[in-house]
This record gives structure tokens, sequence and C-alpha cells, in this order.
């Protein structure tokens, strides 16, 4: 299997070290800001509906307990859900909401355990908990907070929607009343409050003014605009932060405003950046998209775009292994085609594509390398490019993949192998092309 390996781009060449597209010479090491300018123009940049980058960008990771709430999920030990915790942590994440302990004897234990692992060095975690405007989710949460010596945000709920009304019987004088009991109890166990109006996106101005302004007097210090059944759209969402920003400034309190996003429409991204833009200053997320129905905000897609926008400058290398842990935890598959932390997110099996790539790599430039076929550049998530062979591949697919493997790049195995892929119907494995390589020289 030895010999010269051979390069359909470039010719010959000796290398054996497995790397040999990476060979070429950089004349001018250009920084990053200079490499953009050069090679690539930003139309993101140009349009008149351009995104305005907020002055605060936080996170609240859901996973723990609306994440949990998904139908398909297996529910985690407290054992995966302390690893998933500190995945959080790695990753910057600001806040996270760990549990419902309203709602068992377990859960309370479990939110107990979190909470004081959020109370230690090594984690800066702001824990919140989720229950209803109600002494019975209210005092559990108190009583978190009490036991484990860690202060924890109490996310109060309360359906707010015209639709919700009817068909549980509340009338607005009811919510009022609701609102103003819920919050007056947490304060008076010393609770900070983040009040959450449900299906907020399909609530009536004058509802959400009302209960809003209620829950602030009451002491509420954050509030939340929920797309509980992902209605919402872009304009939507910045209309409606526009307008919870006005309550706010109408009742003099500093209150902060979160966004809560669901993707029944596959909209909670760019949602999520349009209630950043328009003034909400932390909004929620699931490892994945976990969560009711078809799920959540992605905590993975949002934090990658909040990194490419320039919002976020976090270090985002342990973002694979942050979903891995969630998809093992919670048995959750991570689909192969899911964007940058999927199996093909930076694979290509594509000859024009292959041979790209392959240039690039040839300057010693792995930024040139990481975007000549990638919006996201691989890198940044710890991962790197990988060209496979398949029956839309050239020969430069071969030869990566014989390179990347330490195998012979002699002419018959390259043809060898790219025969095969063209008269198969998948993209071959490593046991197919390695069987294949057996089989050259054999008599």
């Amino acid at each position: 299997m030895g010999g010269q390996r051979w390069d359909p781009l470039h010719g010959a060449s000796d290398r054996s070290d497995g790397q040999f597209w990476m060979g070429g010479a950089v004349e001018h090491e250009e920084q990053p800001d200079e490499k953009r300018d050069r090679y690539l123009h930003d139309w993101n940049l140009t349009g008149e509906g351009d995104l305005q980058r907020p002055t605060t960008v936080e996170i609240d990771d859901e996973t723990l307990r609306d994440g949990l709430q998904s139908p398909s999920v297996r529910q985690p030990s407290l054992g995966e859900k302390l690893e998933i915790l500190g995945r959080m942590g790695e990753l910057g994440i600001h806040a996270a909401n760990i549990g419902y302990p309203g709602a068992s004897a377990t859960m309370l234990n479990h939110v107990i355990a979190l909470a004081e692992a959020t109370g230690g060095t090594d984690l800066a975690i702001q824990p919140n908990c989720a229950g209803r405007t109600h002494a019975a989710d209210i005092l559990p949460i108190s009583e978190a907070q009490q036991r484990s010596g860690v202060a924890i945000e109490a996310a109060l709920f309360l359906g707010s929607s015209p639709i919700r009304q009817y068909v549980e019987g509340w009338d607005l004088d009811f919510l009022i009343r609701t609102t103003v009991e819920g919050v007056t109890l947490a304060r008076r166990e010393d609770l900070q409050v983040m009040y959450v109006t449900e299906d907020t996106t399909r609530a009536r101005p004058e509802a959400l003014r009302a209960v809003y302004t209620a829950a602030i007097e009451a002491g509420a210090r954050r509030i939340c605009l929920a797309d509980t059944v992902g209605h919402a759209t872009p304009w939507g969402v910045r209309a409606l932060v526009k307008f919870a920003r006005q309550i706010v400034a109408d009742s003099g309190e500093d209150v902060k405003i979160d966004w809560h996003g669901h993707r029944d429409r596959n909209l909670s991204v760019i949602n999520s950046l349009a209630a950043l833009s328009a003034g909400a200053s932390r909004v929620h997320t699931c490892g994945l998209g976990i969560g009711e129905r078809v799920g959540n905000t992605p905590t993975d897609t949002l934090l990658v775009n909040l990194k490419l926008l320039g919002w976020l400058d976090n270090d985002l290398h342990s973002l694979p292994a942050y979903c891995d842990t969630i998809s093992r935890a919670t048995d959750t598959p991570i689909p192969e085609n899911c964007p940058a932390i999927g199996q093909n997110a930076f694979q290509t099996s594509t000859g024009v594509h292959a041979a790209a790539v392959l240039k690039a790599m040839r300057t010693g430039d792995t930024w040139l390398a990481n975007r000549i076929y990638s919006g996201v550049p691989a890198d940044e998530l710890g991962r790197e490019q990988e060209i496979t062979v398949g029956p839309m591949s050239g020969k430069a697919n071969a030869v990566a993949w014989l390179t990347r493997h330490g195998q012979s790049c002699d002419e018959p195995s390259v043809d060898k192998v790219l025969a095969a892929a063209k008269a198969s119907d998948h993209v071959l494995s490593e046991t197919e092309i390695l069987g294949l390589l057996s089989e050259v020289g054999a008599p």
C-alpha cells in the first residue's frame, strides 16, 4: 500500500503525514477582519431590515424544565442533570430553569441539588424555577431556596390570551387578582420574580398592560413574553417587545424583559434574535430544541447565530459535548443534518465542493478551508471539514479520504475507490473503502 501519493489537483506529492493539502505557504498572515473584507461580501449588513445589535444578550437554558416536557424524551437521572448543568457552565450560559419543584418530592430534591451546584465555585449560572401563580407551586420554590442556600428566581406563569380565558372561565379581574396574590406571596418568601404570561403572542394589549403592570407593582422585576404555541413572526415579536418596553417605562421600575419561544412554525431562532434586537435582554432556549410538541428555541443553533453576529463572544468548542450529553441523557437522537452539530454539518461528498475545500486547505489557511463551502466555521465548534466519497464525488474526494486515513494515494487505489463510489447509491463507509483497498494489487 506504500508509494508516492497522487494528487489530481496538484500532481504527485511525497508527503506521508496525512496532511498533504495543508502544505501551501502563506506569504502574509492576514487577520480575520482583513480576510473577511478581502474574501467575503456580507449582504446581511446591507439590508434595510437590519437587526440592531442589542446592549444585553443573556440565555436562560430551559432544557431541564421545559425541555423535559417533550413527549418523547427520557427523564434524566439527577447525575445526568448535573452533567447537563455543567455543560451549560462550560458554554457560558447565564441562567437555567432547573425544574418544577411543585411537581413531586423527587423533583424538589433534584432542584435543591441543582441549585446547590449553581452556588458552587465552578458554575456562574443563575437558577430559576417554574411555577403557577399559586401557593402550591410558589412555596416549594421557596423551600428549595431555603434548603439549598442559593437564590432562586421564581418564574410564575399565568395564561393571558382570550382563548385561554374562555376555556378556563377566567376574566381580566381574575387574572389581575391572581397575579398580585402570586407575586406578593413570592416576594414575601424572599423570591425574586419573573412574571410569565403564557400565550402572550395571542393576548390582547389591554390585558397584557393590566397584568404586567399589576405584577410589577407587586414586586416582579422581570417579565417574560411567551410564544407558547409558536405563533409569532419576527415583525410580531418586534411589535410585542416594543409594547412591553413601554409598559416597563411607564412603571418607572428597573424591569428586565425575557422572550420565550417555541418552534411550531420553525421561526424560533429568528424570533429570538428579533426579540433581543427590539430590547429583550434574555431569551429562553433548550438544548437540541427539545420541548413540548415540536420543541423550543434550540440553544445550539441560537448560540451559533449569536456568535456569528458578534452579539456574544462565548467559546463554543464545548457545544458538541453539550448536545451529546443532552442527547444521551434524554434518549434524543441528534439529526444527521442538524445545523452545526449534526454528523453531516461539515461533511461534503460532492466533487466540486471537495476540490474547492482541498484547494483552500493547500494554502495552509484553515480560515479559508472552513469558509469556502460553509457558512458556519467548523473550528469555532472544535470540529473540522470532512470529505467523504460517494456517487457525486470526484478524484479529490478519494485522495482526501485516503490521505486523511493514512492510506496510499497511488492512482490504482484512487481509481478503485472512486469507481466503487460512482457505482454505489450511498457514501462509502470506512469499512467499505478499506475492503476495496485490500483488493488493490491482489493477484
